[in-house]
């Protein structure tokens, strides 16, 4: 598969999101500062590939301030730590990536690391972030076997395949962990406005994989519905609730609650970096606003009359009651889930 993330000697190499399908174009970040705007301009995206990608720029900027004192190298660390956070708001795994790092990084000073040892101990913390994130990918393929018919129409929304992990993805893990094991799987993937994630990367990373794959306009899952033509949908998330209630990409609410209507189970595939137990409910969740300009104009040409207000929420938050089940690497989580997603959760 193409690479979403890595580390090189150069820096942070990101495979340019915003480029594709028309080219494959990677970039490689130099600083933090480079890996947080990044970030912010979604040239990286997805909660856990955003987290993985943090983790690397916390990496190196210690491996770049290595030869300053060991106090001016923590204050720097801390500096790019805050600037990685204010990156993008509502994907949790990237504040789980980046306390991950600073408790390595706390744990090194205590046990006594020189500025070498430090940053080397930062560098194999974030590469086993990102391994960690593709061996989950993987388990929630599996844990999800039971949930996909032999034959089936999935429909899922926006993107949670490689592109928004370190590979293999949550959603699209699904789906391939059922292709790999035999299942006839056909692919609705919904456009997901204004951003076109689902139309631009989930329809390339299919067709890439061989996988059978129609596109459709976000306002025709509802019909395609009611018609008999969807078996399951299954979607990433950004943030988990304690209670179930789930943050993913603008327009994940209306398909569970269209899914409800149907009869057609919702399910949720996300690794436990992304449960956050300290958001009680989907209200505590902070929804990131977008330019404007996502809205009114479409490859770079005005589509909406000039002065027009714009409401741009990236994500919106699906109640947990239309959630059938949510799949992680530790297993399935159903209803009630305040005690479910508490015993899969092993970190607090």
């Amino acid at each position: 598969m193409f690479r979403t993330v890595e580390r090189t000697e150069a820096g942070v190499r990101l495979l340019d999101q915003r480029k594709l399908p028309a080219e494959t174009v990677y970039v490689t970040c130099a600083s933090a500062d480079e890996v947080a705007e990044a970030i912010r301009l979604m040239v990286v995206r997805g909660a856990p590939a955003i987290g993985v990608t943090a983790a690397f720029g916390v990496a190196l900027a210690a491996s770049q301030g290595a030869g300053l004192r060991p106090s001016a190298l923590d204050a720097a660390i801390v500096e790019a730590r805050d600037a990685l956070a204010a990156a993008r708001p509502t994907a949790v795994n990237l504040f789980w990536a980046l306390a991950r790092m600073e408790a390595a990084a706390r744990g090194a000073r205590a046990a006594g690391a020189g500025n070498a040892e430090l940053a080397a101990r930062l560098e194999r913390e974030a590469q086993a972030i990102h391994d960690e994130d593709l061996e989950a990918c993987r388990a929630i393929g599996r844990h999800a076997a039971p949930l996909v018919p032999e034959r089936a129409t999935v429909l899922t929304h926006c993107n949670a395949g490689g592109l928004a992990t370190a590979g293999y993805g949550t959603a699209l893990g699904v789906i391939r962990g059922a292709v790999d094991a035999g299942k006839a799987i056909r692919v609705l993937a919904g456009e997901t406005r204004p951003f076109l994630q689902g139309a631009r990367l989930t329809a390339w990373e299919l067709m890439e994989d061989g996988i059978e794959t129609v596109l459709i306009a976000d306002v025709a899952a509802g019909s395609l519905m009611r018609a008999g033509q969807v078996d399951l949908v299954v979607v990433g998330a950004d943030r988990i609730a304690a209670n179930g209630d789930v943050a993913n990409k603008i327009g994940t609410y209306p398909v569970a609650v269209l899914a409800k209507e149907n009869g057609i189970p919702f399910y949720v595939a996300a690794p436990t970096s992304t449960i956050d137990l300290a958001a009680a409910t989907g209200d505590d969740i902070p929804i990131e606003q977008r330019d404007p300009a996502e809205v009114t104009e479409f490859l770079g040409r005005r589509v909406a009359p000039a002065g027009v207000a714009v409401l741009n929420p990236a994500f919106d938050v699906t109640p947990a009651r239309y959630v059938a089940a949510i799949v992680t690497e530790r297993g399935i989580a159903r209803p009630p889930y305040p005690a479910s997603l508490a015993a899969l959760v092993p970190f607090p």
